[in-house]
């Protein structure tokens, strides 16, 4: 009856860039979903710090199951771990990757530093490598591992290590900022469907206190109308002996 139209790659590349509703309602809609999550707060912040570490390794398309499986290893929140993971998105991941690979490559002695236009070159070339050899299992091609060797040592060793030390720190700073706010929220939010239990109570006791009143009123009622209708019997019968007696009387006298 009613047919959703189907998104074109286009629109969906668009919105990975720019959110339907834009990137201040997607985190609003994250942070919601973050608080609402129902676990103690403790191991939701352990879930957030998981999925924001995880965005400082290059392991890309695997976000969502490495930052399940960390998550699981610290006793957190796995789902506010896959939520937390849209931390590293297309504002944030440019920042990331030259920080990390730059630190990475401080740390190993590399001769020269990676910057994210050399960074985004050096996947594109690893892809194509791997799309080549992938093709070259099926043809007479030529398997070329040259720029993908380049891409793992000049790109992946650096990011990975280099990611180790800003992935802690954002994650243990989301963490502590998470806790609380969490906590604060829960608390809050039961004070709040408690108050609102009693006010729902106490409504239900004075409608039931009110149809007992008119429960026992109607029974009052009928009880005076069943003891009326009997009473008024015997008055009427009366009569006639209360004349009977004044007749006789009035015979007696002379």
């Amino acid at each position: 009856m009613f047919k959703r139209n189907p998104r074109s790659w286009a629109r969906m590349i668009l919105e990975f860039f720019y959110p339907r509703g834009g990137w201040y309602r997607a985190a609003s809609y994250v942070i919601h979903r973050l608080r609402r999550l129902p676990d103690p707060p403790h191991r939701i912040s352990r879930g957030i710090a998981a999925g924001v570490f995880v965005c400082f390794t290059p392991f890309f398309g695997l976000h969502f199951l490495t930052a399940a499986i960390l998550a699981w290893l610290m006793r957190g929140n796995i789902l506010a771990a896959i939520l937390a993971t849209f931390f590293g998105n297309p504002l944030t991941f440019p920042i990331i990757a030259e920080i990390s690979t730059d630190l990475g490559a401080r740390m190993l002695g590399l001769p020269f530093e990676m910057h994210l236009p050399q960074i985004m070159a050096a996947f594109g070339n690893a892809m194509g490598d791997l799309a080549h050899n992938f093709k070259a299992m099926f043809t007479d091609d030529v398997a070329e591992w040259r720029r993908l060797g380049h891409f793992l040592h000049f790109v992946i060793l650096p990011y990975t290590l280099g990611g180790i030390i800003p992935g802690i720190i954002t994650a243990g700073f989301f963490y502590m900022l998470s806790r609380p706010a969490i906590s604060a929220y829960q608390k809050r939010r039961i004070k709040k469907l408690k108050t609102r239990y009693s006010r729902r109570m106490a409504e239900h006791a004075a409608r039931a206190e009110t149809l007992a009143r008119k429960e026992r009123a109607a029974q009052e009622a009928r009880k005076v109308r069943a003891g009326l209708t009997p009473a008024t019997k015997p008055d009427k019968l009366a009569e006639p002996d209360s004349e009977k007696d004044s007749v006789q009387d009035t015979r007696k006298t002379p």
